[in-house]
This record gives structure tokens, C-alpha cells and sequence, in this order.
């Protein structure tokens, strides 16, 4: 199989993740020809910020092969790698990143900083634009129609203003104990034999 073939099934995983409402990104890691980790967004599945395609691949890799050095591995993810997940391949030693669709906002292999240039023990070879088309439609669609959903779903609205909360607090501290230092009110001492 070629770059093209595994970034397609990278793109497998990235549609799973979209159909169970996650940002669409998948990865696989590819050793001597076999995937040997999988992984997709899960983030507000697994409700953490640590839920990336890539986390999730590596570690996947990490238990099939026995360790933690994928230094004869090749790793294909459908958008460029944040820093967290740059930081994550430099420290699994990966060699060779291919990613599909840049990312303008937090990509760390060149579009908004370039991690693996800096002077880290470790300089994985990048690729990039494998299947972008297909890997930035991918995301353009699932903001489009989530962007749609946030306009028809209901605002959410507080229970009362952080105002209203912070005068309750300083009537409350009026009531009880002693005057209040705030607005100098005499306070009401409880009865330690009534119940309240």
C-alpha cells in the first residue's frame, strides 16, 4: 500500500468520529507494512482534552508492538497535528508524519509553528497534503452542518447573573453572625437551640 492507501483509512476513522458528533480525524500508524495503531477524536466522547486521533493511535501502537519507541513507523493523520500531538510523536520517535489537510488554527508541523524543526532530540520527516481535499471537506462539512445545529438549538441562559448571585452571598453573610462589613447592617444572631 501506498501513502494514499493508508491516509484512506485514516479517513475511515475520521468519518467514524463525525458520525458520533466528534471533530472528523482519524489516524493510523503504519510498521513494515501493517497498521499497527488506530485512533480518532473522542474528546467529548471520553469527555477530555486528550482525546486525539493521534493520542489515541500511538497508544494503540505502543501496546501492539510492546513499547514505546515507534521508531520504524510511519504515522497518517487526516489534519496537521496540534503541539500536544507533535510533542507525543517526537517523544514516540516517530520518523515519518504524512497528514492530509493543514490546520491554520493550532497545526505544529509548519502552519502555525513548526515543532519538529526546533532543537528537540528528535525531527520526524513531514509530508503533507495526502488526500487534503478529502480530509478538508470532511471537516468543512461537519462545522457547516454544526454550526447550523448551534443556530436552532436553545441559548443556554444562566439561572441568575453573577450580580444576583454575589448580592445573595452578601445578604446571606448579613443574616448571619455579626454586622455585615459591607453595608454595615446590624446582622440577626441565630439561636443555636432552633433548628434552621
Amino acid at each position: 500500500m501506498d501513502d494514499r492507501s493508508y491516509m484512506e483509512q485514516a479517513l475511515a476513522l475520521a468519518k467514524e468520529a463525525a458520525q458520533e458528533g466528534e471533530v472528523p480525524v482519524g489516524c493510523v500508524i503504519v510498521r513494515q507494512g501493517q497498521i499497527v495503531g488506530r485512533g480518532r477524536n473522542r474528546r467529548e466522547t471520553d469527555k477530555t482534552a486528550l482525546g486525539h486521533a493521534e493520542l489515541e493511535a500511538i497508544s494503540d501502537a505502543c501496546k501492539n508492538l510492546g513499547g514505546w519507541r515507534l521508531w520504524d513507523c510511519t504515522l497518517y493523520v487526516t489534519l496537521e497535528p496540534c503541539p500536544m500531538c507533535a510533542g507525543a510523536i517526537i517523544n514516540a520517535r516517530i520518523p515519518r508524519v504524512v497528514y492530509g489537510a493543514a490546520d491554520q488554527k493550532a497545526g505544529s508541523c509548519g502552519s502555525v509553528c513548526d515543532l519538529f524543526s526546533m532543537a528537540y532530540n528528535h525531527h520526524p520527516q513531514v509530508v503533507c497534503g495526502v488526500c487534503e481535499a478529502e480530509a478538508a471537506a470532511l471537516l468543512s462539512d461537519f462545522f457547516q452542518r454544526l454550526r447550523l445545529t448551534l443556530k436552532t438549538r436553545p441559548k443556554w441562559r444562566p439561572k441568575q447573573s453573577l450580580q444576583e448571585e454575589s448580592d445573595e452571598m452578601e445578604s446571606a453573610n448579613c443574616r448571619i453572625g455579626s454586622a455585615c462589613p459591607d453595608c454595615g447592617a446590624a446582622a440577626m444572631q441565630l439561636d443555636p437551640g432552633k433548628q434552621t
